[in-house]
């Protein structure tokens, strides 16, 4: 793919298929790179905490009695340059023990509710602060956990060279479905190729893929498998917590 073929009728840049050809990396010294992308975040995401308040303030109030206490669920993820920070969704699971003590299944904590709130990404409304803050932007590579940084190529690593997003480039092109080699091929060609045009089409396919709520599960797994390197298969996630979702 040419740096034009953004622009180019016939092209489809959501498609899959479109990576295999040689990308031209993006300016990063353009105006969007150093001034507007922060602006756009700040703006929207300062905006939408305020629009969206009644709506932060309601679910919450679900999720405190459905879920529990905290309300918002804290993990340390990695960000721009390769720093962690924690980033804040809503809780879409019970605390719910055996008698042993030790945490029950994903599969039964996960309630109906949280399933609703993964399903239509409510759940990552509040990472809408972590944006407001500076820790993450609208649209990048999705914040994946901190401990996967000593398995990455020194390609793979290329993807901190932006902030995280709440939505990206891979999850908008099977967000949840895709392999781990998909994704990091995803995340890279938005890394050379970011651009105000770019975001605006991410963020308008992230709409409509939130309200069909499609793509959410792994396939043929209750979550993603962690992430062991590109030579070694992925392991099913033994980590309790919260899925990690990409949408």
């Amino acid at each position: 793919m040419g740096s034009s073929a953004l622009s180019a009728p016939s092209a489809n840049p959501f498609s899959l298929s479109t990576l295999n050809t040689v990308t031209t990396p993006t300016d990063h010294l353009s105006f969007y790179h150093r001034f507007g992308k922060r602006c756009l975040d700040v703006a929207v995401a300062g905006s939408g905490l305020v629009v969206l308040s009644p709506v932060l303030a309601g679910l919450a109030g679900l999720v405190r009695v459905r879920h529990g206490s905290p309300v918002v669920f804290r993990q340390t993820r990695t960000g721009l340059k390769g720093v962690p920070f924690r980033i804040a969704k809503f809780r879409t699971m019970t605390d719910a023990r055996g008698p042993d003590g030790q945490l029950l299944s994903d599969a039964i904590r996960l309630t109906a509710f949280g399933k609703f709130l993964r399903r239509s990404s409510l759940d990552e409304l509040p990472e809408l602060w972590n944006v407001l803050i500076g820790e993450m932007s609208l649209v990048g590579p999705r914040p994946l956990l901190h401990e996967y940084m000593q398995h990455y190529t020194d390609e793979q690593h290329r993807r901190h060279e932006l902030p995280p997003g709440i939505t990206g480039w891979a999850a908008v092109n099977g967000r949840n479905t895709t392999t781990w080699e998909e994704r990091f091929h995803l995340d890279l060609w938005y890394v050379n190729h970011m651009s105000f045009w770019v975001d605006l089409q991410i963020l308008a396919k992230t709409v409509a893929i939130a309200l069909s709520m499609k793509d959410v599960d792994p396939v043929g797994v209750d979550r993603m498998p962690e992430y062991r390197g590109s030579d070694v298969a992925p392991a099913p996630s033994q980590q309790p917590g919260e899925p990690n979702s990409t949408l």
